[in-house]
């Protein structure tokens, strides 16, 4: 770090130097070795910082933002703790990893917490016993380290849009009292949304290299279970769609489909058949965003993709695990990939979101409204629209990746001395067809291509050294990108 400070200040007296000798040199010479010394001045600085400054100047507002949002349907009140006390503190015992889908026993929520913190990724489940559930969540929200934050896609949402005050925000979901404490004074929520209990998460954090018995994480991040049964059988979605007729908003925003795992497949799919049948009454020329979260049932994602919801909506977002469900639960490109390998391969993420749109957006020959994907991993984003359907998704992006460094570090701005850059600084854009070759350059780190009709808007995560809290974070994300969008009118 000296060195670079070093550096930085011989040329600047170099340049002062020039100014002085400046009448002695002939002007181009002038100019030539000047812009040489500014340049070697900007590479000088870090790369972290030389990507704020270049966000800086492409995060701007678009031409015509969103003055009222409605978000629903799945809200709770979130227990975060670390994982690894809780589990020490309900007496459970280091154990090795395995999957379970749904949660029966303390014995399946610990193996099942040893199998995603060894391969650092962020997962969600229902714990199918309530008594045993009630137990755990007494001891999680009153063990010294916990602490109690707004939870759920649709209420965190809702929550980072309405820290901006030119918004109003409608919220309707199974807000209890404490819930409704924790809620920003921007945020309205409908009387039939209230109840009286609420539904408690329990949000498990570990940290990068933290370790439990023999498992050790190679990255921050948290498992997520709960027994809710109101978000579950998504109680609040008729009441949401009711409230949009009186509220008027510009922008839907829903989540929530994940939670109806927990429920019989037959009830599963009689509750999405009445959910496609209201998200069908919200009037067309209002854009509704879709907010994907951690599945296992390979059948119901397969059913959300091809005729149930994505024709509905005009935007998603996700992450590398649930895009790597998709593509396996569809039959997609690269379905046959069982886990991603360290940071996600740009090439492969960008075929599986052009399939999503090239198979299941909207094309001149399909009924369907879908024409923007935001995919957020780690060390990336990718904001992928249908030409001619939205703008200013470079500062879309930009911003999405910007809010990514600031919440995880629990910064106002992002401080560079507590971030690093991970993303790739080359990638190829395709695996099944000819690619293009990309270097990252940080002076102009939103990179920008096209296939086929469809663009792609890529830009890197600066990655918090020494997170403060992950929980959340894709939803602040997918919020902000959505702050900084333009739909245009069709």
């Amino acid at each position: 770090m000296w060195q670079r400070s070093v550096c930085v200040g011989l040329l600047a007296l170099a340049l002062g130097y020039l100014c002085v000798l400046g009448p002695e040199l002939p002007p181009a010479a002038l100019r030539q070795l000047s812009a040489s010394l500014l340049g070697t001045l900007r590479r000088a600085r870090s790369l972290e910082a030389r990507t704020v400054a270049a966000w800086q100047a492409a995060i701007v507002r678009p031409a015509r933002g969103w003055a009222r949002v409605a978000v629903g349907v799945n809200a709770c009140v979130d227990v975060v703790l670390s994982g690894v006390k809780l589990l020490e503190a309900l007496g459970l015992e280091p154990s090795d990893g395995k999957n379970h889908a749904v949660l029966n026993s303390g014995q399946d929520l610990k193996e099942a917490f040893a199998h995603f913190m060894e391969r650092g990724a962020a997962a969600e489940r229902f714990f199918s016993d309530a008594e045993a559930f009630q137990d755990i969540a007494r001891a999680a929200s009153e063990h010294p380290a916990a602490q109690l934050y707004v939870g759920g896609n649709a209420a965190l949402i809702g929550q980072k849009l309405a820290t901006n005050p030119d918004l109003k925000i409608l919220l309707c979901g199974p807000v209890g009292p404490k819930l409704h404490e924790l809620l920003d004074d921007n945020v309205v929520v409908p009387p039939e949304s209230m109840q009286e209990r609420d539904e408690f998460h329990l949000i498990l954090e570990y940290q990068a290299g933290e370790q439990w018995g023999r498992v050790r994480a190679p990255a921050a991040n948290r498992f997520i279970f709960s027994h809710d049964l109101s978000n579950g059988a998504l109680n609040m979605l008729e009441v949401f769609v009711s409230s949009l007729d009186e509220f008027q908003p510009d922008l839907v925003v829903l989540s929530g489909l994940h939670m109806m795992e927990g429920q019989s497949k037959e009830m599963r799919q009689r509750r999405l058949m009445e959910a496609v049948a209201s998200i069908s009454d919200i009037p067309t020329d209002i854009p509704i965003h879709l907010e994907l979260a951690s599945m296992t049932d390979q059948d119901f994602m397969s059913n959300i993709v091809h005729q149930q919801v994505f024709p509905l909506v005009n935007s998603i977002g996700l992450n590398e695990q649930e895009l790597l469900f998709l593509t396996q639960s569809a039959s997609g490109p690269h379905a046959s990939l069982a886990s991603w390998s360290g940071v996600p391969d740009v090439g492969v993420v960008s075929d599986i979101l052009f399939w999503i749109l090239k198979e299941h957006g909207k094309m001149a020959e399909r009924a369907s409204d879908l024409t923007r994907i935001h995919f957020h991993t780690l060390a990336y984003h990718i904001l992928v629209t249908v030409d001619g359907h939205w703008g200013n998704q470079a500062a879309a992006v930009a911003a999405g990746a910007r809010a990514a460094g600031t919440q995880a570090c629990a910064t106002d701005t992002i401080d560079t001395s507590k971030v690093f850059l991970k993303a790739p600084l080359e990638f190829v854009t395709s695996h099944t067809e000819a690619p293009s070759k990309i270097s990252l350059n940080p002076d102009e780190p939103v990179v920008q291509w096209h296939r086929e009709g469809i663009s792609f808007h890529f830009t890197p995560v600066l990655v918090c050294k020494d997170p403060v809290r992950t929980v959340g974070l894709g939803d602040a994300i997918s919020a902000e990108g959505l702050l900084y969008s333009e739909a245009y009118p069709q």
